[in-house]
């Protein structure tokens, strides 16, 4: 059986599993008060040019999304997303269990449109029935998007300019960012930074065992944010196991290769289909692949390839996903061209 079903189908990188295993009968504080989970924000800080971002290591993607959405908002407010955004869709209610709604709004091959945020903006403060309705008090967009789609540097800005006037805080769930920046080759993570109120950076999808690393840019950390984060049940004990994985990836690049060794065999596979004849169901340049394919053909296709279900296209096609990781051997790519 071939695994294309996700990017999250094997353990860690071996020079993350390697350096676990360096570090394994050291002792150290527990909490991520270690020096593994200091040197690691360092490296973080050094390499997102961002001297003075706050960051705190959480375990998985739902989670930090809820830890950071629960925390920076009150009790009265909601967050915007695109109705296809990973918070609308994929977290089981996760935000609205903790008591804050998701105010969905189109979504446009995965991504929200700055000038549709603008006029729902305005459209709800000149509402006389404002007060009686969930306060729109934060931003949440993906990079890349649930499709495996990109916002350029002009649309990031107009987003972020968009927040600012409102005085609304900006939060780009990362759970795939080195995907999403080694396919745009005029983003950094710098620029996230820039724009971004708060981000996270995942590991889980991209080449950890677990983790990801939540950044505030703006001197805005919630208040008592480890007291938060603990009341979510998300502070890991043996802390420093994040802050070894994450300083791995942030030596000599490691992180930014496995983005783009993952957006390599996507980009084969990509073109093999092309060349085969199979439709894109949406075209993107990331590590996500969504192709229709006829139902009656899937049967013998699910027997080798573990793919995505994605949405029904009609009564005979549907969509599936193909997804490349860091761990994508060549191999692979070649066994799975094969069987197309």
């Amino acid at each position: 059986m071939l695994y294309f079903s996700c990017d999250y189908a094997e353990g860690c990188h071996p020079k993350v599993l390697e350096a676990l295993s360096k570090s394994n009968m050291i002792s150290t504080p527990g909490y991520g008060e270690d020096d593994y989970c200091k040197e690691a924000k360092e490296k973080i800080r050094e390499y997102i040019k961002c001297p003075e971002a706050d960051i705190y290591f959480l375990v998985g993607g739902t989670q930090t999304n809820q830890v950071v959405i629960d925390s920076m908002l009150s009790n009265y407010d909601g967050v915007v997303a695109a109705a296809t955004g990973h918070i609308a869709v994929h977290e089981a209610g996760a935000i609205e269990y903790s008591g804050h709604k998701v105010i969905a709004i189109p979504a446009h091959e995965g991504k929200l449109y700055a000038s549709e945020l603008k006029q729902m903006l305005v459209d709800h403060y000149a509402d006389d029935s404002a007060e009686h309705m969930v306060n729109p008090g934060m931003v949440y967009i993906s990079f890349p998007t649930e499709y495996g789609t990109l916002y350029s540097r002009d649309e990031l800005e107009s987003i972020s300019s968009i927040c600012k006037e409102y005085n609304i805080p900006l939060f780009i769930d990362g759970a795939r960012l080195a995907y999403g920046l080694a396919a745009q080759d005029d983003m950094t993570m710098a620029d996230i930074a820039k724009y971004a109120d708060v981000f996270y950076i995942g590991g889980t999808k991209v080449g950890a065992l677990f983790g990801e690393a939540v950044v505030f840019t703006k001197g805005n950390t919630p208040k008592h944010m480890i007291t938060q984060i603990k009341q979510h049940g998300a502070l890991l004990a043996k802390g420093r196991l994040l802050g070894v994985q994450f300083g791995a990836m942030f030596t000599d690049a490691l992180y930014m290769e496995m983005g783009a060794h993952a957006v390599k065999q996507a980009s084969i596979i990509r073109e093999d289909l092309r060349g085969k004849g199979y439709s894109l169901y949406m075209e993107n340049p990331t590590n996500q692949i969504f192709v229709i394919m006829e139902n009656e053909s899937l049967k013998s296709f699910g027997e080798k390839v573990s793919y995505g279900f994605w949405e029904k296209y009609d009564e005979s096609h549907t969509v599936i996903r193909i997804a490349t990781s860091w761990a994508t051997s060549d191999e692979s790519v070649e066994a799975l061209t094969k069987i197309l």
